[in-house]
Parts: structure tokens; C-alpha cells; sequence
């Protein structure tokens, strides 16, 4: 039975649909990325230390072919895609166990709940994109038009990493907790995320 999810969600331009390092997209919606080929739909994804030479290249000149400016975010914008976090998380009462926002991506473990988990993911980052607007923020402001919307900053899709037991859920919090660190960065810990206790008896799902 599944407990909980790891949910990492790239920002644009983070992860590409025929990324040379593989990817989970089952075809390229942009025709910007088209002419580099079809998607190279793997399971068994490569970090960029694997990648020769050439695939580098690739990817970088893939990069530069988007629409927009892939997103890397800044230590204060991270903290304005957090406050949105805490401000949907506390409003909807949401039971977030980790959370680790990285430059180019963001990693969740959210407890399952009664509803599907992409929907919170979709809501949640609608909260960050929000705040990001109203603190004038926003990684892509310069790519709009006067008095539009910034064209969207996460990428068009998520990695659910199904949690079924108590293992497996300890192991996605310590995963994400190290994230940071492993890029040299310090330790996140937010006020709105919810310690983990286990499982217990009877366990099953949240509100």
C-alpha cells in the first residue's frame, strides 16, 4: 500500500524530454527541442558525469534553443517558492515530511492524502508562482509581455517515486534532507514541514 511520495519537480529547461542523460517523456511537445531528435525515453536515467563530451554539448546547445532562459533559482527566490509552500501547506493542511528547493530542481516527500498527489503538486506549485509574482521574483519576469503572466517556470512534468513502507519513506527524507549538501549548499529546514513519526498501528492516509 502506498504511504507517501518523492516527488521531484524540475524548473524549465532542468530536464528535457530527449535529454542525452534519458528521460521519462514519451514524446517532445516543443518544436524548439524537435529538430535535436526524438525523446530518449529511458528508466535507467544518466547524471551529467556520465555523459561524453558530445552529449554536453548537446544538451547545452538544447538548452539555448528554448523558448525561455532555463530556470535556476537564486537563494531569495528559493525563499519566495518556500513561502508559497507554507502558505498552501498551512492553509490546506498538507503533510510535507521533507522538501529540499534547488537551483534547477525540487525535491517533496508528501504524505498520501486523500487527494492524488499530483494535484497538490499542481497546486503547490501554483502557491510558489504566486508568491514569486507578488514579491516581484518571478525567474522568467523578463520574459513577458507588459501586464501578462510570466510564462511558466517548472517544467511540464514530475517524477512520483511511490513510498510503500516505513523504509522507504525514511530513505526519501534522508535523500532529500542530504540533497543540498551534496552540492555544498546548507541543510534546509522549514517551519511548515512535518517531522516524521512512522507509520504506527492502523495507519492509512491523511486528510
Amino acid at each position: 500500500m502506498v504511504h507517501g511520495f518523492h516527488v521531484i519537480i524540475p524548473h524549465y529547461g532542468f530536464w528535457l524530454p530527449n535529454d542525452p542523460r534519458g528521460s521519462w517523456s514519451e514524446f517532445v511537445e516543443s518544436w524548439e527541442l524537435a529538430r535535436f531528435g526524438k525523446t530518449t525515453r529511458n528508466l535507467k536515467r544518466r547524471t551529467l558525469e556520465q555523459l561524453t563530451e558530445n552529449e554536453l554539448i548537446q544538451r547545452d546547445e538544447m538548452r539555448k534553443a528554448l523558448k525561455y532562459p532555463p530556470v535556476t533559482l537564486t537563494g531569495r527566490q528559493a525563499l519566495g517558492v518556500a513561502v508559497g509552500f507554507k502558505t498552501l501547506t498551512q492553509k490546506s493542511s498538507y503533510t510535507i515530511w521533507a522538501c529540499a528547493i534547488m537551483p534547477e530542481h525540487t525535491h517533496l516527500v508528501i504524505a498520501r492524502h486523500k487527494y492524488k498527489v499530483e494535484q497538490i503538486v499542481n497546486l503547490l506549485k501554483g502557491a510558489a508562482t504566486t508568491q514569486l509574482i507578488h514579491e516581484q521574483l518571478h525567474p522568467l519576469a523578463q520574459s513577458s509581455k507588459l501586464g501578462q503572466r510570466p510564462p511558466q517556470m517548472w517544467g511540464r512534468h514530475q517524477w512520483i517515486v511511490f513510498l510503500e513502507d516505513d523504509e522507504q519513506i525514511r530513505n526519501a527524507i534522508a535523500y532529500v534532507v542530504a540533497n543540498p549538501m551534496k552540492e555544498g549548499k546548507p541543510q534546509q529546514v522549514w517551519n511548515w514541514v512535518t517531522p516524521y513519526r512512522g507509520l504506527g498501528p492502523g495507519w492509512t492516509t491523511y486528510r
